[in-house]
């Protein structure tokens, strides 16, 4: 009778024959970790700025309601209130517009400068990775050519 071939056994020796280097693996993960934490940073802290500058331009709208919604003596002060809350209210959002800009200009450039600097990683790590395995071939060849 015959008896079934153990598979675990030869796929364990399979495998063995085929060494696999795990840490280009391990890097590549640990790499796109510090990658993801850098961009995490950059947007939590325009998601910051921005929230600070909103909570900012409440408080200033709602210090200028109080004055509009005061009574006034005059009807014509009523209007003059309303007149004087759409000027002061144009003047902030131009500013407060521009101040966003300047958020969004900040978090453009410090992206484009990771991913720059990713890229450089990148290649360098491509660049070293292509020269061990260079090496590592010509050191198989010269052991199976002896």
């Amino acid at each position: 009778m015959t008896t079934a071939q153990d598979m675990t056994k030869m796929f364990k020796d399979m495998m063995g024959a085929f060494p696999v280097d795990t840490s280009a693996f391990e890097n590549m993960f640990k790499n796109s970790a510090e990658m993801n934490e850098k961009f995490a940073g950059v947007a939590l802290q325009a998601a910051e700025k921005s929230a600070e500058l909103s909570t900012k331009w409440t408080k200033e709208t709602l210090t200028k309601l109080t004055d509009v919604s005061k009574a006034k003596a005059e009807p014509a002060d009523y209007a003059k209130a309303m007149t004087d809350f759409a000027s002061a209210q144009a003047e902030v959002t131009a500013e407060n517009l521009a101040a966003f800009a300047e958020i969004a200009k900040k978090v453009q450039t410090d992206t484009v400068e990771l991913m720059m600097s990713a890229g450089k990683e990148f290649s360098e790590e491509a660049s070293a990775a292509v020269k061990k395995a260079t090496s590592d071939v010509a050191t198989a060849t010269k052991k199976a050519a002896k």
